[in-house]
């Protein structure tokens, strides 16, 4: 590994390390166009608040949905709402239909997700977050593993840290094996992992303990928003997470106050955290990208015109009412 590359990834280690980093959505018009003066106003309001940086293009930001022009405009509007000391983790991939035969389907899907990496570190991305390579599912067993050891394994070329990014299948996501955990956690370029198990517990005492017994200088990144504070008691020492994307400073309180120790507080906090994230990450999954963009507008940050999912869906007033009052009765800040 070269030294600027070591040096890359230390810095991200050292930058996360402790800290919150929201994976944030993107406020958009009914008509599905990005809502500017919200964006702008959702960055500039995170820049005030307690994180170590951002994750844009992620699956809460509906990455793989996002055009050129959109991905340039929302990685942009959070650099200049940063600066340069902050984390800007971009995420990449690609979304496949099956409308093709399997070999040009993949090879269109390889193409897609390299452009998307490659724009994260033209735009001065600082870490790529790697997006399950869902596509090798359909794999026979080894060449499956093999494949997705070689994909992070060219991505890396690209020049900036890797965060694998360990997603539940029904989320978009895959298992890896042990095997495969070994040899990306040993690719030199990987900074970390985040794990976003959502229930499934056993896979995160599994892989946590892997992390923290074979690999101690990479990150365990916690993107667990149904598990948050057990997540912390298994080894995550820092978040990557969209239950962060409104309120993260009361989740900053927690990390700090597990690492110092004051148990009293880090349970009252974890279980305000718990029933905000129990109405929020709830069926049907998929709208918690809409339910964040609601507390942004709960929050007084975005208006109400810019809480639009891309994908079209829509929350009734009922759902809404039960959101402000979460927010409102968990003290949330």
């Amino acid at each position: 590994m070269s030294k600027s590359m070591m040096d890359k990834v230390l810095r991200i280690r050292q930058k996360i390390s402790g800290g919150m980093v929201p994976a944030v959505p993107v406020p958009r018009y009914s008509d599905g166009s990005i809502h500017h003066d919200a964006q702008l106003a959702y960055a500039d309001y995170l820049s005030k608040m307690q994180i170590s940086g951002v994750a844009v293009w992620s699956h809460t930001g509906r990455g793989l949905y996002l055009n050129a022009t959109e991905r340039q405009e929302v990685l942009m509007s959070w650099r200049s709402a940063l600066g340069q000391d902050k984390v800007i983790v971009a995420g990449a991939g690609a979304r496949f239909t099956g409308s093709l035969p399997f070999a040009e389907q993949l090879k269109q899907w390889k193409r897609d997700a390299f452009r998307m990496a490659e724009h994260a570190v033209e735009l001065g991305g600082d870490a790529l977050l790697v997006f399950p390579p869902v596509i090798y599912k359909e794999l026979p067993h080894n060449e499956r593993d093999r494949s997705i050891v070689d994909y992070h394994r060219e991505l890396s070329r690209l020049g900036i840290p890797l965060i694998l990014f360990y997603l539940y299948e029904q989320g978009g996501g895959m298992d890896y094996s042990d095997e495969v955990l070994h040899q990306l956690l040993s690719l030199p370029s990987t900074a970390g992992i985040k794990m976003a198990t959502l229930d499934r517990v056993m896979t995160l005492q599994r892989v946590s303990s892997l992390v923290t017994r074979e690999y101690p200088d990479r990150l365990l990144i916690s993107g667990e928003d149904r598990m948050f504070g057990y997540s912390l008691m298994r080894g995550a020492t820092s978040t990557l997470m969209g239950l962060g994307a409104a309120y993260p400073n009361i989740q900053g309180d927690l990390i700090t106050s597990y690492q110092e120790k004051k148990y009293e507080l880090f349970m009252e906090l974890s279980s305000r955290i718990d029933s905000y994230a129990e109405v929020t990450f709830t069926e049907p999954m998929d709208q918690y990208i809409l339910r964040m963009l609601w507390s942004l507008v709960c929050a007084g940050v975005i208006p109400r015109e810019a809480a639009n999912d891309i994908v079209g869906y829509v929350l009734s007033e009922d759902v809404i009412d039960q959101l402000y009052s979460t927010i409102h009765k968990c003290r949330l800040y």
